[in-house]
C-alpha cells in the first residue's frame, strides 16, 4: 500500500556475516520510526498512516542462522581458549614440567609398629578396637 511508505535516512556499518537479523538498529533508529521490536516473535511494529505496521522474519531461516552462529561462535571460543593455553604452556620453566618421583612406600599395616586402642565406653570393654600407627607424623 502506497500510503504505508515513508522514506527516513539512517546511517549505519554493514557487518558481512550472516546472522539472525537482517538489521541491527538501535535505540535512536527505533525512536525515529516508533518502531516497537519484539525479539521473542521476531516483529518489528510501527505506525503507519493506515495503522499498525508489521514486519515479519521468517522463524525457520533465523533459528538456521542462529543455530549456524552458535556453533561458530563455540568454535571460535574454542581456539581462543586453545591459543592461550598453548602461550601460558609456553612460559612454563622445563623445571615445573618435570614429573615428581614417586614418594617411597609407607610401612603396611602389617608392621609392628601399630598400637591397638579401645573404642569402648567403659575401662572394661574391650569388644571395639581400632589399631593405628604408633609413629604417626604430627602434621
Amino acid at each position: 500500500m502506497a500510503s504505508n511508505y515513508h522514506v527516513e535516512h539512517i546511517n549505519f556499518y554493514v557487518a558481512d556475516f550472516d546472522i539472525a537479523y537482517h538489521a541491527i538498529l538501535g535505540h535512536p533508529a527505533l525512536a525515529k520510526f516508533m518502531a516497537v521490536p519484539h525479539y521473542a516473535y521476531l516483529v518489528l511494529k510501527m505506525p503507519s498512516p493506515a495503522g499498525v505496521l508489521a514486519l515479519r522474519a521468517n522463524l525457520s531461516v533465523a533459528y538456521a542462522y542462529e543455530t549456524e552462529s552458535l556453533a561458530l561462535t563455540e568454535a571460535t571460543n574454542l581456539s581462543i581458549q586453545m591459543a592461550s593455553v598453548v602461550t601460558e604452556a609456553k612460559t612454563v620453566s622445563t623445571d615445573d614440567m618435570e614429573i615428581p618421583e614417586l614418594e617411597p612406600p609407607r610401612a603396611s599395616a602389617n608392621s609392628k609398629e601399630i598400637k591397638e586402642v579401645s573404642l569402648g565406653l567403659g575401662l572394661n570393654d574391650l569388644s571395639k578396637t581400632m589399631k593405628i600407627g604408633a609413629h604417626l607424623d604430627p602434621k
